[in-house]
């Protein structure tokens, strides 16, 4: 006795709901592509050239986080030019999150392989590296979220605010938008909260504590006896010393030792042979994924 062949129904069904699944994936895959091509033309980053931001996405994204959890954090922050922000941090800043910011153009490949090859040792896939050009472009449109999707958008917008603004721009707009503590953004901010005193006067050990504490601020107070803070803020001002930026000699004979000395150090070029930052082991920064 034969089979009876399979109803024609059954058949259309099948091939119907097959071009069904085909036609969502390629509307998915439409989507992505259109939702990272956006940030190859939004948000305008020319306007950062003259325009300081009311707020940043990084800051909207933690006000959330706070009502979600109840909190009644209020973010503080204040706009200080780069001229009125301590030299000391600036260098401090540089060493201990982009040592080759001077040289580079947003993307430091270099430190993206070391830190590839190091997720894989550990079997853990974190893709560090950033330079500060990537953390600006983060806290300023996107959300610490550790996802690929997010990473790509970050790199779209790094590579349009380098070729927008200048060196000193990004780092002025760093410097005024870096979180560094719960509710606190930019140098003038956490110079008042952490020690007390403006952004401008902040003297070399306190600037590599502020420093120091940038991969995780809400976790570790620049201010406090924690020693990985010690430690790192430590290694920092090592190097601040051995590339003559700061002179322990100079800093003991003032009435204020850690405060800005008359002749404060440059800031606006790169320094000739300088060291990497080796840390060792360290907190793992929020855009890490």
């Amino acid at each position: 006795m034969s089979r009876r062949a399979p109803k024609p129904r059954r058949k259309a069904r099948k091939s119907s709901f097959s071009r069904f699944l085909k036609t969502l994936f390629l509307l998915f895959v439409l989507g992505f592509v259109a939702s990272v091509a956006l940030y190859a033309f939004y948000p305008d980053v020319s306007r950062l050239k003259t325009q300081g931001p009311r707020k940043t996405s990084f800051m909207e994204y933690r006000e959330r986080e706070w009502r979600a959890q109840g909190k009644k954090v209020v973010v503080q922050k204040q706009w200080v030019p780069l001229a009125r922000i301590s030299p000391f941090l600036v260098k401090a800043v540089i060493i201990a999150e982009d040592d080759k910011f001077w040289r580079h153009d947003g993307f430091d490949l270099e430190g993206i392989q070391k830190a590839i090859e190091k997720d894989i040792n550990q079997g853990k896939w974190k893709a560090g590296g950033s330079t500060i050009s990537q953390q600006l472009a983060k806290n300023l449109y996107l959300t610490p979220s550790r996802n690929p999707v997010r990473k790509l958008k970050e790199a779209i917008l790094t590579w349009r605010i380098e070729r927008a603004l200048t060196k000193k721009r990004i780092l002025e707009l760093y410097l005024n938008v870096a979180e560094w503590g719960e509710g606190v953004f930019g140098a003038q901010a956490a110079a008042r909260r952490h020690f007390g005193k403006d952004a401008v006067s902040l003297g070399p050990g306190e600037a590599a504590r502020l420093a120091a504490v940038l991969p995780n601020p809400r976790k570790y107070a620049a201010n406090s006896d924690s020693r990985y803070v010690e430690r790192r803020a430590q290694l920092i001002y090592n190097i601040m010393v051995r590339r003559g930026i700061v002179i322990p000699d100079y800093e003991e004979m003032m009435t204020l030792p850690d405060t800005v000395p008359g002749q404060a150090p440059r800031h606006d070029q790169p320094g000739e042979g300088d060291e990497p930052f080796e840390e060792g082991p360290s907190p793992s920064r929020e855009d890490e994924f």
